[in-house]
């Protein structure tokens, strides 16, 4: 099996991607450079990107999708976002994408996931919880809890594992790796240092190599989504040598 690699718009830069007029305007550039699919940020759709329209563009270049609304599973009074998830999987399903990702939010001290089953179970976009940079969504007790929940009651519900939103929390990513691995449907391959004590984002390039120990963890069988920068005069080039880069890992 092939693997699938995927790349988020938003990491080629939000100013650039508004330079370029919008996110469908990068999908040739990600043809292109070789990968398999992309991943729309809602926060990111501009007037010049309708959803149908990037929908059909993605189909005609025959990549797959993913879609991230930048909002949480539980709201601030607690309670699940019902309709959000709703609204967000219906637009999903519009783009055709593959999984439809969410933030956990802060977790309850009481909840009740089954509430979910019925909005899971009429679409056909995979639900998938991303360990954010926040405190509430980016420490590893909350979401094994969670994700314990999850599997108890055999909900539809899989991980999206950032690798390097751990170290926002210094929590360690090969203790969450172990951890999550189970649950995991598609992982952000991401390194990040501390520059001016501001904990960034970086290339793979730029790093010491251990996201190889991290991603070795994971499951090999699901989309590797691209998000850390993808900086350089010619996009395709830049975004081939990683898509090249973790497509032979």
């Amino acid at each position: 099996m092939t693997r699938e690699i995927i790349v988020v718009t938003s990491a080629y830069g939000n100013d650039t991607v508004a330079q370029l007029g919008g996110q469908s305007a990068l999908l040739e550039i990600i043809k292109a450079s070789g990968a398999d699919g992309v991943e729309i940020r809602q926060e990111l759709l501009t007037s010049n990107d309708e959803i149908d329209e990037i929908a059909l563009k993605i189909k005609q270049l025959g990549l797959i999708s993913a879609y991230s609304v930048p909002r949480a599973l539980f709201d601030e009074s607690g309670k699940i976002a019902l309709k959000l998830v709703q609204n967000s999987l219906q637009d999903a399903a519009r783009l055709g994408a593959r999984f439809l990702k969410l933030s956990l939010g802060e977790l309850p001290s009481q909840y009740d996931l089954n509430e979910l089953h019925s909005v899971l179970s009429q679409s056909s976009v995979l639900l998938v919880i991303e360990n954010d940079q926040t405190p509430e969504g980016g420490h590893i007790a909350p979401l094994v809890t969670f994700f314990d929940e999850v599997k108890a009651i055999n909900l539809p519900i899989k991980m999206t594992f950032d690798m390097a939103n751990w170290h926002w929390h210094n929590e360690d990513a090969f203790i969450a790796a172990q951890t999550f691995a189970p649950f995991v449907a598609y992982i952000h391959v991401k390194e990040s240092q501390k520059k001016e004590n501001k904990r960034v984002a970086i290339a793979l390039d730029d790093s010491d190599g251990n996201w190889k120990k991290v991603l070795s963890i994971l499951p090999k069988n699901v989309p590797y989504g691209i998000e850390f920068p993808l900086v350089a005069h010619d996009l395709i080039t830049v975004t081939k040598h990683y898509v090249n880069q973790l497509k032979d890992i």
